[in-house]
């Protein structure tokens, strides 16, 4: 499994990216146009906030998804033991310290532009036949959807032994679009090939990880397939150090339709109830 390293400013970085996607269901972009300061600067802000006690006064609500969700709250789908891992979901129309408010904005923004661009390459790489059953064109799905939320992820230090089967993530397939992943502040993202092989996915602090998910591979009929991945404990010195990541997932409008009989609002929350979040 070659997951391809992607030069965002090159003449074929279009080819590159969707070929890396249609064979892996990941690609990793390189000279991409955020500015990698922004991340660090969010990074930062939002570390002062997970080691605060401040987050419990953001606990999210069901069925609302925006928020502070505390530590072990979410399983991955068939799963019963929780996740390693504490997060909040910031939305525009949503709750959000006001420390941390201005930063992920812009980087909700500048990786919302992004993404838009990145479904276009997508589009253009399509059969004729699938291109023209999606219901609208892929980046207009994403156009002021409610949905596309940024994620910020802490996965505590583990001080203590984990249960039988406790990881950071366990495998999973993501359920939006696509979604983008500025590097996380240590390693440990890992994807499984057709042959049920675990491969690490780059972990350079300038790049960008894009993965498919399962509502591309609905609304594409599988010509772009959903790739299982997880993150896995560290060990040694490792195991005592935070890991910090910052995912925006790309979400069709609810009443987009993905296929003839489902909406992505009836799939999202349908997915949502599996994980046990909504």
């Amino acid at each position: 499994m070659k997951v391809l390293s992607v030069d965002f400013t090159a003449s074929n970085a279009a080819e590159q990216f969707c070929l890396s996607l249609k064979e892996t269901g990941f690609a990793v972009l390189n000279n991409h146009p955020i500015p990698v300061n922004l991340l660090y600067r969010a990074q930062e802000e939002w570390k002062n906030f997970f080691y605060s006690n401040a987050k419990h006064d953001y606990v999210y609500q069901k069925p609302a998804q925006d928020g502070y969700f505390p530590f072990r709250t979410e399983s991955a789908k068939d799963r019963k033991v929780s996740d390693l891992k504490e997060f909040f979901h910031y939305y525009p129309w949503g709750k959000v310290p006001e420390e941390t408010k201005e930063i992920s904005t812009l980087m909700f923004t500048h990786l919302k532009i992004l993404a838009a661009e990145l479904l276009q390459w997508i589009e253009n790489t399509l059969p004729e036949m699938i291109k023209n059953s999606l219901s609208i064109p892929l980046k207009n799905m994403i156009s002021d959807s409610p949905n596309t939320l940024l994620r910020i992820l802490h996965y505590p230090p583990l001080t203590d032994v984990p249960e039988d089967g406790a990881v950071r993530a366990a495998a999973h397939e993501d359920i939006n679009l696509i979604t983008l992943l500025p590097a996380a502040t240590a390693p440990g993202l890992q994807a499984k090939d057709l042959h049920g092989k675990w491969h690490a996915v780059d972990c350079n602090p300038n790049s960008i990880v894009v993965n498919v998910g399962d509502m591309l591979q609905l609304c594409t009929q599988s010509y772009y397939k959903s790739t299982t991945h997880r993150v896995v404990n560290p060990s040694g010195a490792d195991a005592n150090v935070s890991r910090f990541s910052m995912p925006l997932f790309l979400h069709p409008n609810g009443g987009v339709l993905l296929s003839e009989t489902q909406t992505a609002s009836e799939y999202l929350h349908q997915r949502l109830r599996e994980i046990g979040i909504y």
